[in-house]
């Protein structure tokens, strides 16, 4: 999950929009009352490097975030960084080439505060903590409650989780706005597990992530979807052995049109 790069030379951050944890537990309901579950439709999965034989031989299921369950548009940081005057190199670079900011605040290497002080260096005149985090979250949009709801659904007939490559200034706006919409405290309310980038530090494509996870939730790859709407990231779950969809978000897919 991660949106596509920004067009004033940001270019080789994916935001990872942050992936969070959902979902209908309030009040301790026994979902499984109100919803009949919901199974994989295979016309919808594409027979790649790891085909899915039948619908039986999948029994756990991994979503990204951003993109996925939560709407982003990346145009909105640009704007907004552009607005508060963010500056170029004169010799044509851009915050892109400082040593790896975007990729260390994803992987929590360093802290939020850390990431504000360096990247404050990059405007022609000084902006506040708050409004580099404005900012910043400028491209988390909403949380469609459709797909909320499908995932209750999901999670009677296979094991779910969340996977997204973010960072803690995201991630505290998006759970938020979730508790604020779902009533839920966090991720793992919905999710067997949310895990989270700037939390383990490690992030998607690699395999080590896709490892970090099945080894973390005792998960077989040949029994795990993983659906992200970023083909790399789905090219890295295959190498990890994992089936994978690539969620085509770019032509209208949501990930109601792969479930019955």
């Amino acid at each position: 999950m991660g949106p596509a790069n920004f067009e004033f030379r940001i270019t080789n951050y994916e935001f990872g929009t942050a992936k969070v944890d959902y979902f209908y537990d309030v009040c301790k309901i026994n979902s499984s009352k109100f919803f009949s579950p919901m199974h994989l439709n295979l016309a919808k999965i594409p027979n790649r490097q790891s085909s899915i034989v039948n619908r039986q031989s999948i029994k756990n299921i991994i979503f990204d975030f951003g993109g996925v369950i939560c709407n982003i548009d990346v145009k909105l940081t640009e704007k907004a960084f552009m607005d508060l005057g963010l500056k170029q190199f004169d010799t044509g670079r851009s915050i892109s080439d400082s040593a790896g900011l975007f990729e260390d605040l994803e992987t929590g290497t360093i802290s939020p505060q850390h990431f504000r002080d360096e990247l404050k260096k990059y405007f022609v005149n000084p902006v506040t903590d708050e409004q580099i985090d404005t900012a910043w979250n400028a491209l988390l949009l909403d949380i469609p409650e459709p797909r909320i709801r499908l995932i209750e659904k999901v999670r009677q007939q296979y094991r779910i989780f969340l996977l997204s490559n973010t960072n803690e200034i995201h991630y505290r706006c998006y759970l938020e706005n979730f508790r604020k919409q779902f009533g839920y405290n966090d991720f793992d309310a919905l999710f067997e597990k949310a895990w989270l980038s700037h939390r383990i530090g490690l992030k998607k494509p690699s395999t080590e992530i896709f490892n970090y996870v099945m080894q973390h939730s005792a998960l077989e790859p040949s029994e795990t979807l993983f659906i992200d709407d970023t083909l790399r990231h789905v090219e890295g779950a295959r190498k990890a052995g994992l089936h994978a969809h690539h969620l085509d978000i770019g032509r209208g897919e949501q990930i109601m049109d792969l479930f019955l």
